[in-house]
């Protein structure tokens, strides 16, 4: 399941991770407390926020804990409800109920995130948090999304897994919210074979997050935290990840204008298909284009289309639509370690978020960059891929559009041509 990054590993990932290696030093912290020879992650960390214009950054083991920490440092626990879109990774959903608030569930919008009107509609007294999701590298809408959740009073934290580098209105993605949390997985934009990153522009959080993530530490270790008895984990990244990163880093903006590229070549070879049209994105400009969304008219369509493309359809993953998660489902156990049972809001069945099942059930997802058929971009492009093969995709697209039958629109159109109507008969 590469992502671009994957693609790109060479020379300069090999080199940093050697001299991280060479130097003895493996460990993101060093022996003598020193930052005079800073590690890998503290360069990875310091090079991460500025890149994003945000004030805090934090290397972790994973997007999941980034997002854990980021709940635990803002207060959000037993009592609280955060919303979370119908169509998400279900560590968006993990993350919340460890952190004991309750997870409610929210319609996505045709721009396949998170819908802002029924997050104003699904906020009760209880909702200390909104959670946007930037699926498949695309950007939800955050001017609207932080507007709902000013005049609600809520926390925006973002997770921003599968748009590391994407943008809103030429704002950074992460750095909306009081938080982002990002992943460095090999599916991922760029990649350190693993890990994750939290990053913050309020230096409380991201204190109160660093100790969660390092058994109660301060940050870099220099004392311990001024925050109270916070009882932590060990999250924390290790220094051969973070080399990796370092370097895969430093390639984003090559990344991201290579998508961008091909997506736009791509879609400008599948426009005029019958009965299908490119998904609405909230910002052409700062997506990740890691992915190319096609939405059909009918399911039926969508279905024949995949089929012939040997693909699925959005609404079968089991890890991102939500009334397939088996955790999720009513009757399942709903436990974890050492907890009592945690809820979800409402049930997770088939059918109660009806705008997002028809959209998922319409729409499947080519791959641009990131290959992965458990996310449904199993039928596409990648990052090395040259024009010959984009244009036989663009062609193997277009015919199963074309073997799926006209357009209802299309067929309405050509029954009315048929009788004369547009002949001038009576």
């Amino acid at each position: 399941m590469p992502g671009p990054g994957w693609y790109l590993i060479g020379e300069d990932e090999i080199a940093s991770v050697t001299e991280a290696l060479s130097s003895g030093e493996i460990s993101r912290y060093r022996f003598d407390g020193s930052l005079e020879d800073p590690s890998k992650v503290y360069l990875f960390e310091r090079e991460f926020a500025d890149t994003l214009g945000a004030a805090h950054c934090i290397g972790m083991n994973s997007a999941t804990s980034a997002l854990l920490s980021a709940l635990v440092a803002t207060g959000i626990g037993p009592g609280d409800e955060v919303i979370v879109p119908g169509y998400t990774f279900i560590a968006s959903i993990a993350a919340v109920v460890h952190a004991g608030a309750t997870p409610v569930l929210a319609e996505i919008d045709d721009s396949l995130t998170l819908d802002p009107q029924d997050v104003a509609a699904k906020c009760t007294p209880r909702t200390r948090a909104v959670l946007p999701v930037h699926m498949l590298g695309r950007p939800a809408d955050m001017v609207s999304l932080t507007t709902v959740a000013e005049e609600h009073g809520l926390l925006v934290i973002e997770d921003v897994a599968q748009a590391c580098g994407g943008s809103f209105r030429g704002r950074r993605l992460g750095t909306w919210g009081t938080a982002g949390a990002f992943s460095l997985n090999g599916a991922k934009v760029i990649t350190g074979s693993d890990g994750g990153v939290l990053v913050t522009g309020e230096r409380t959080v991201y204190e109160r997050a660093f100790a969660f993530h390092d058994h109660g530490s301060a940050p870099l270790r220099l004392g311990v935290t001024d925050h109270g008895p916070l009882l932590g984990l060990n999250l924390r990244m290790s220094e051969l990840v973070g080399a990796m990163a370092l370097a895969q880093l430093r390639k984003l903006d090559h990344i991201l204008d290579t998508l961008r590229a091909r997506h736009d070549a791509l879609a400008s070879l599948l426009t005029d298909l019958p009965g299908v049209h490119l998904a609405r994105s909230n910002d052409p400009a700062g997506h990740c284009a890691t992915t190319l969304a096609l939405t059909c008219d009918t399911a039926a369509r969508a279905r024949q289309m995949t089929e012939v493309l040997g693909t699925a359809v959005l609404d079968a993953s089991p890890r991102h639509t939500y009334w397939r998660m088996s955790q999720l489902r009513p009757g399942a156990q709903r436990r974890i370690a050492g907890k009592q049972p945690f809820r979800v809001l409402p049930d997770t069945v088939r059918g109660t978020l009806p705008r997002t099942d028809g959209l998922l059930e319409r729409t499947f997802a080519l791959s641009v960059g990131v290959v992965d058929p458990y996310l449904g971009t199993g039928f596409g492009i990648d990052i090395t891929t040259d024009d010959e093969r984009l244009h036989e995709v663009a062609q193997a697209v277009r015919e199963a559009a074309e073997s799926a039958g006209p357009s209802p629109s299309q067929s309405v159109e050509r029954a009315s041509r048929g009788s004369g109507a547009d002949q001038g008969d009576p």
